[in-house]
C-alpha cells in the first residue's frame, strides 16, 4: 500500500485518472513499486541470537512510572546532581569555538593524557595514552568492544550475579556464552576464589568484575582481589573490570585488580564520567588496556561509532582537571543518604547487607511471602513507590530488591514512609 499522503496528492492531480494510475499497480511491470511492510507477527527477519535476549527488566517499571502521577521512583541508576557547572562551561565554550568536528577515533590526545594521569593518581597504574586508552560512547560501549575484540565464539564469560544488566547479552551478541556465578549475602556479594575456580572450564576466557557494584553496593578490597589473582593467572584468565562507580567507594579508597602484581597485561579497564561527575546524558566513558588489545577494540570502535561526541570530551578534560571538589561533595552526600537508608532498613526489621559502593542498597524481601517482581509491582500499584526487583540483575537476584539513592533526603524520606505504610499491610 502507497502512502496515504501521495495518494491523497495523486488524487488531487491526476483527478478521473487517478483509478487508472492506481490499477496501473496491478500489471506485474511495476511490482518493484509496490509497497510491502514487514508485518507485525513476522519475525523471521529476526536472528535467533537477538530473539533469544530477555528486554531490561528495569524499564517496564521505568515506563509505568512515567504515566503514573504522584509516583516516586527509587528505581534510577543516575546522578540526581546537576553536572558541575565548570564542565558545562567547557562543553559551551568548545561549542561557541566551533569545535564541532570528529576526534580522532581514539578520542581527543588531550583528555586520553588526563585520563592517564588520572587513572596513575588514583589507579596507582600507568597508561600511554596514544596507545593504551579509547574514549567510548558511555561506559556500555566500551564493555561491547571488550566483549567483541577477545570472545570468539562458544568462548566462555564469567560473570557473577546481581549484574548490571548489559553484560550478558554483550557477551551473547559476541557469540560468546555467559556463565553467571550466583553470589551470596552472607559474603556481602563478593566473589571468592572457590566460587570463581568452581565456574572455570577448558572454555573460559574472560571473567567480568564489577565492583563498586550495580545493583547490590557491594565492594571488593584489596585482600579480596588479591586472592582471586592466583586463580586468574592459574587458568590465564583476561579480566574485564567495570570500575564505573570506583569514586563513590564509602569504606576505604577503591583498589583496581590492574594495580596487582601480573594484573595489568590481563585486564581491560572501564571507567566513565556518568556516576563520578554527574555526567550521564554526555554519554562519555573509556577503556584502559594493553597495547595489543586496545589497538583491536579501537578498530571496532572505528567500524561501529567514529569517535565519541566532541562537546562531551571537551566538558571531560574539565572534569578531571577540576572536578575532584564536586566528587567529594557528592561522594559525602551519598554516604549520608546511605547511612539514613540503613538506618531505615534496620527500624523497618528489613535484612539487608552493609553496601559501601555506588548508590544503592539491596534489600532482602523474601520474609514478605513474593517474588521480587510481585513485591515491586504491588508497592507501585498499591503506593506509588517503583523499586527493581531483584530478579532483573540474575536469578540470584530474586528475593531482593534494587533501591537507588540517587535522590534528596527528602525523597527518601517520602518514599519510605510509603514503604513503611505498605510494609505494614502486608506483613
Amino acid at each position: 500500500m502507497l502512502p496515504q499522503v501521495f495518494l491523497e496528492r495523486m488524487q488531487g492531480l491526476l483527478g478521473s485518472e487517478y483509478e487508472e494510475f492506481l490499477a496501473s499497480f496491478e500489471h506485474e511491470k511495476y511490482q518493484a513499486l509496490r509497497l510491502n511492510p514487514l508485518k507485525r507477527d513476522d519475525m523471521s527477519v529476526i536472528t535467533e541470537k537477538v530473539k533469544q535476549i530477555k528486554p531490561s527488566g528495569i524499564r517496564k517499571f521505568f515506563d509505568v512510572v512515567s504515566e503514573m502521577p504522584d509516583a516516586i521512583s527509587l528505581g534510577v541508576g543516575e546522578p540526581d546532581f546537576d553536572t558541575p557547572w565548570h564542565i558545562r562551561d567547557a562543553g559551551i565554550k568548545s561549542l561557541k569555538a566551533g569545535k564541532t568536528f570528529y576526534t580522532s577515533n581514539a578520542g581527543l590526545m588531550e583528555l586520553r593524557e588526563e585520563i592517564c594521569r588520572y587513572t596513575e593518581e588514583k589507579m596507582h597504574v600507568s597508561y600511554d595514552p596514544k596507545s593504551e586508552v579509547f574514549i567510548s560512547v558511555g561506559g556500555s560501549e566500551a564493555i561491547d568492544i571488550a566483549f567483541r575484540a577477545t570472545l570468539d565464539i562458544g568462548d566462555e564469560v564469567i560473570i557473577p550475579e546481581p549484574a548490571f544488566v548489559s553484560y550478558v547479552p554483550c557477551a551473547q551478541l559476541a557469540g560468546a556464552v555467559p556463565v553467571t556465578i550466583p553470589l551470596k549475602a552472607e559474603n556481602e556479594f563478593r566473589l571468592t576464589p572457590e566460587e570463581l575456580e568452581a565456574a572455570i572450564t577448558p572454555k573460559s576466557k574472560i571473567l567480568l568484575l564489577s565492583y563498586p557494584n550495580n545493583p547490590t553496593g557491594a565492594i571488593m578490597e584489596k585482600a579480596d582481589l588479591e586472592a582471586l589473582c592466583p586463580i586468574i593467572e592459574k587458568y590465564d584468565l583476561l579480566v574485564v573490570s567495570d570500575e564505573n562507580y570506583s569514586e563513590l567507594s564509602y569504606k576505604s579508597a577503591h583498589v583496581s585488580i590492574a594495580s596487582l602484581p601480573g594484573m595489568r597485561e590481563r585486564t581491560i579497564v572501564i571507567n566513565g564520567f556518568s556516576k563520578a561527575f554527574a555526567m550521564t546524558g554526555w554519554r562519555l566513558g573509556y577503556a584502559l588496556a594493553p597495547a595489543p588489545i586496545m589497538k583491536q577494540m579501537i578498530k571496532l570502535h572505528q567500524f561501529a561509532i567514529m569517535s565519541a561526541p566532541t562537546t562531551s570530551q571537551y566538558a571531560a578534560i574539565s572534569a578531571l582537571k577540576n572536578g575532584n571538589p564536586d566528587v567529594i561533595e557528592m561522594r559525602m552526600a551519598y554516604d549520608q543518604r546511605r547511612r539514613f537508608l540503613m538506618h531505615t532498613l534496620k527500624r523497618l526489621e528489613i535484612p539487608c547487607f552493609e553496601p559501601y559502593g555506588a548508590f544503592y542498597i539491596f534489600p532482602d524481601i523474601s520474609k514478605f511471602g513474593m517474588t521480587s517482581e510481585e513485591f515491586a509491582t504491588k508497592l507501585l500499584q498499591e503506593e506509588k513507590v517503583a523499586v527493581v526487583p531483584g530478579s532483573a540483575f540474575g536469578a540470584c537476584g530474586e528475593g531482593f530488591v534494587r533501591i537507588s539513592y540517587a535522590y534528596s533526603i527528602e525523597e527518601l524520606k517520602a518514599a519510605f514512609e510509603r514503604i513503611e505504610k505498605f510494609i505494614e499491610k502486608i506483613r
